[in-house]
């Protein structure tokens, strides 16, 4: 028996979630069992080698019965079902897949674009194409897959927290971009001031010859318009500065975006996607779980020239 696909596993993985809470590798094992896998092919690890494809296609499927409201975390790596879990079990599914899921409002609201960022992450996964590909274009497509879901967990991690947490990420990342000198230096000017509109301020350079004003807005859903922007370039010119970052978990207005373009002070605006962007590209809240390399033929050491 061949391991089943993700998909097919949405049902089985909720029905256990149902039981008791569990964990990825415990609910793996039940299934394994249940449906009759071979040592072998329980065994059976990704190419990486790094993961056992049923651990990888269980915990995708908690993934997206996670994001349809189906399942709930209980503590690191533990989850159960939720209420909403439970009434569709009792409904005594033949089968759950991406399509049962999109029936559910959370699950459309995360998988589909439009109004947050989370939506628009997910609705590219949604275009994602891996079939009659080359396998450099499957590897590809499933790196793109991965990096949009790492997207929506970044975001969805940033609001589980205050906003104290907000500008210690902030700090964080303009460090790792080689701004603020030492993180204490720039711990010392962020999330200290909230002056007149502004959160903190930063060396743009390590000897402190010119300054970054900041302005951090954790927002979930409340898109930052134009008056809120305003407002922070008001502050920068109240104190003679030309240079400012307004970050936020949420977007901005397009009126706010276009009135930043025609400014004689240089603001940045970094919204939710570009934030999560930034700190992937950054190592930023982030760590390297696998790493790949791919050989090709040096055509110049076969090359009859040499």
């Amino acid at each position: 028996m061949s391991i089943p696909d993700y998909q097919s596993l949405m049902l089985p993985v909720l029905s256990g979630a149902a039981k008791c809470e569990r964990s990825v590798p415990e609910l793996s094992k039940d299934i394994a069992d249940t449906i009759g896998l071979s040592q072998s092919e329980q065994d059976q690890m990704l190419v990486s080698g790094r993961q056992r494809v049923l651990h990888n296609r269980v915990h995708w499927a908690k993934f997206y019965l996670t994001k349809a409201g189906l399942i709930d975390p209980v503590s690191r790596g533990i989850f159960k079902s939720s209420v909403a879990g439970n009434a569709l079990l009792a409904t005594n599914p033949a089968k759950i897949s991406v399509e049962t899921l999109k029936s559910f409002p959370q699950f459309m609201a995360f998988y589909q674009p439009n109004s947050t960022q989370a939506e628009s992450i997910m609705a590219e996964v949604a275009k994602v194409e891996i079939t009659n590909s080359t396998p450099e274009e499957q590897i590809d497509n499933a790196m793109s897959t991965i990096t949009l879901a790492l997207k929506v967990e970044l975001l969805q991690s940033i609001l589980a927290r205050d906003y104290v947490f907000f500008e210690s990420l902030i700090v964080d990342l303009l460090v790792a971009m080689g701004y603020g000198g030492s993180h204490a230096d720039a711990a010392l000017k962020i999330g200290k001031s909230h002056d007149g509109g502004i959160d903190g301020i930063i060396d743009e350079d390590r000897l402190g010859l010119d300054r970054i004003y900041v302005q951090a807005k954790r927002y979930e859903n409340n898109t930052v318009g134009s008056p809120e922007v305003q407002g922070f370039v008001g502050s920068l010119v109240g104190h003679g500065a030309t240079k400012g970052v307004f970050a936020t978990t949420s977007t901005f207005s397009a009126a706010a975006a276009s009135y930043v373009r025609h400014l004689p002070q240089r603001v940045v605006l970094i919204d939710g996607i570009r934030l999560t962007e930034l700190m992937i590209e950054h190592g930023v809240g982030v760590r390297s779980a696998r790493l790949f390399a791919i050989r090709k033929i040096d055509d110049a050491y076969f090359s009859e020239d040499v």
